[in-house]
């Protein structure tokens, strides 16, 4: 999940922060432009830096290779879900702080943001090396929530398991239910998404410590969804 900034939600930038923000944010456009059209295989440096009226040398200055525009989509995500964690209340148990960032950064999604993280997943699945590359920049952002998981917790994490376990157990549940969204067989919508990481979420602490004889309960009632800034604006 990503909060997308373009340039008018940035109004205090000087022109010349504004003129690279609109570089960025035209590449970044014409990159899954061309991704949804002709695949990532397919799509070269030169054919995205000409769709967004720049040189390539000038898409090489904001993103060294075509994996990067995509994955600066997750790292615009990462960095949201990150403040969001940093910000929760100390009280709170680890678990239920990270989905409960999790929850507060789908709640700042956009639109534009939650199709293009679609396209972004659904372009790793469809790319082997883009895939490698996501997973790699996805250990690395697990690595600073397990910081902060720790951190907050007054751990160290590299003589105590707790937090490590519990970003391991947490991020299983979120490509769980990436996973299942991806494969579904309709076209699945962003809340379609949110609904199935909220259920695997959910479902991960009974999964781990209780009896899976016992059947589980149909009659409960699911919480409320929280309502999107999405939805306020429509």
């Amino acid at each position: 999940m990503v909060t997308i900034t373009t340039v008018d939600d940035a109004p205090g930038l000087g022109l010349r922060e504004r003129k690279k923000a609109r570089t960025r944010e035209a590449l970044v456009e014409a990159a899954l432009r061309l991704y949804s059209r002709k695949g990532f295989a397919a799509t070269t440096t030169e054919e995205i830096a000409a769709a967004a009226d720049v040189s390539q040398r000038t898409l090489f200055r904001y993103f060294p290779s075509k994996e990067e525009v995509l994955l600066s989509l997750q790292d615009d995500i990462e960095e949201t879900f990150q403040a969001k964690l940093a910000a929760r209340p100390e009280p709170e148990s680890p678990y239920d702080a990270l989905v409960n960032a999790l929850t507060d950064t789908w709640r700042e999604l956009d639109e534009h943001a939650v199709v293009a993280h679609q396209t972004l997943i659904q372009l790793c699945g469809d790319s082997p090396q883009l895939l490698a590359a996501y997973l790699r920049r996805s250990s690395e952002h697990q690595e600073r929530a397990v910081s902060l998981l720790a951190r907050r917790s007054g751990l160290d994490p590299d003589t105590d398991l707790r937090p490590r376990l519990c970003m391991a157990a947490f991020s299983a549940a979120v490509h769980t239910g990436i996973m299942r969204w991806r494969d579904n067989e309709k076209t699945p919508s962003a809340d379609d998404l949110f609904e199935g990481l909220r259920e695997c979420l959910a479902g991960m602490v009974p999964a781990l410590t209780e009896d899976w004889h016992t059947a589980p309960a149909r009659d409960a009632e699911p919480e409320p969804r929280p309502t999107s800034e999405r939805e306020h604006s429509g």
